[in-house]
């Protein structure tokens, strides 16, 4: 179900009519660095002096109109285990390591500086499996006295096509509410547990979030949620104060991609559907419009590796999201290698229709898509 329309003018391009959308993307994990590498690729130029000398980032999409003028992800910074948990610890800093990928995803070139920032030590006391960006980020922490700013530095280093920011500069602890009554402290410790999770609670309660990021939010055109973890990638971005609100309001398309999988101990036997009302019930609210959901079929090599994880294909009740106020959005949008991902290309297609889409009514917009 569309918003309302916008009650401001829609900048666009001289160049092909298209317009020039400001994008947030808001998640954790591989799933968002994994879409946000394809959002990148509609990214213009910073800088560039007309729209017309603007150069989408990637040259093999030169037949696509630069369709994002401002690209912001918002990461989740709840992490406590491996090197992020580790530095968290020892330097009483935010977990860098969403953060991180974020960055090398986003990055200009993803050679050798983002094989830099990428890079895991596998021996040395102290050293072993800390990755070299999170000892960066970690480093301009410490002279910055500010992880944002530090954020914000790393990103020039990586000449990222987007801003990163964290959901919230202060420093959280996940808790959660368990089906059998116990709370479970820590999202290493609530990924761990076997019992299901019915509330998941943000320690303070009340951490603010940047204003760049309530910003981003009420002057996006399109705002995205997803693919991730259900709780600790996605609800723990809604739980930070003031957040849900803005997204309640905000005049954006609001688009919720689905995740391809169950996960073990975040949403087992969740069909599409109860991942959204998990997410609106957090939330307090209708947050999004659309849903982008695979229905595509797995392989029964790969689905026979995940089901001995006790994972499954989650299942696409697509009348049950429309029930709930949502239009679900069929595709194909799944990539198989070694492990599932979402095809980057292809969801970040539906993304960009479903926005220009929503601007048909003011003008005559052409959107070329990348991908046939």
């Amino acid at each position: 179900m569309a918003t309302p329309l916008k009650t401001r003018p829609l900048a666009t391009t001289p160049l092909q009519n298209s317009p020039a959308l400001r994008v947030v993307a808001i998640g954790g994990g591989t799933g968002l660095s994994t879409l946000l590498r394809g959002l990148k690729r509609y990214v213009s130029t910073p800088g560039a002096p007309t729209p017309a000398d603007s150069k989408c980032a990637d040259p093999s999409a030169k037949d696509a109109p630069c369709l994002i003028a401002d690209l912001a992800a918002i990461v989740t910074v709840s992490d406590d285990g491996g090197s992020s948990g580790r530095l968290r610890s020892d330097m009483k800093m935010l977990p860098p390591g969403d953060i991180r990928n974020c960055m090398v995803a986003l990055s200009e070139d993803e050679h050798l500086l983002s094989k830099l920032f990428q890079y895991r030590f596998d021996t040395g006391v102290g050293l072993e499996g800390h990755s070299f960006g999170n000892l960066f980020v970690a480093a301009l922490s410490s002279i910055t006295g500010d992880f944002a700013q530090a954020v914000q530095m790393s990103s020039q280093i990586l000449a990222t096509r987007g801003h990163i920011y964290p959901a919230t500069n202060s420093s959280v602890t996940l808790a959660a509410q368990m089906d059998d009554g116990t709370i479970v402290r820590g999202e290493t410790n609530i990924t761990a547990s076997k019992q299901r999770i019915i509330e998941l609670m943000l320690d303070p309660a009340d951490a603010a979030p940047m204003p760049e990021t309530l910003h981003a939010i009420a002057n996006a055109d399109i705002i995205t949620i997803g693919p991730g973890s259900l709780y600790t990638s996605l609800i723990t971005n809604l739980l930070v104060r003031g957040v849900p609100e803005a997204l309640q309001t905000a005049h954006a398309t609001r688009i919720y991609v689905c995740n391809l999988m169950t996960q073990a101990n975040e949403s087992i036997g969740l069909t599409a559907s109860q991942h959204i009302e998990k997410i609106f019930d957090h939330a307090g609210g209708r947050i999004f419009d659309y849903a982008l959901v695979n229905t595509s079929p797995v392989s029964p090599a790969l689905l026979e590796r995940y089901a001995a994880e006790g994972q499954q294909q989650i299942e696409a009740d697509l009348d049950r999201i429309e029930a709930l106020g949502v239009k679900a959005v069929a595709g194909n949008f799944v990539h198989e290698g070694d492990v599932l991902r979402h095809d980057y290309d292809r969801v970040t297609d539906k993304i960009l229709k479903l926005g220009v889409a929503d601007y048909n009514v003011r003008g005559k917009i052409f959107y070329k898509p990348h991908s046939a």
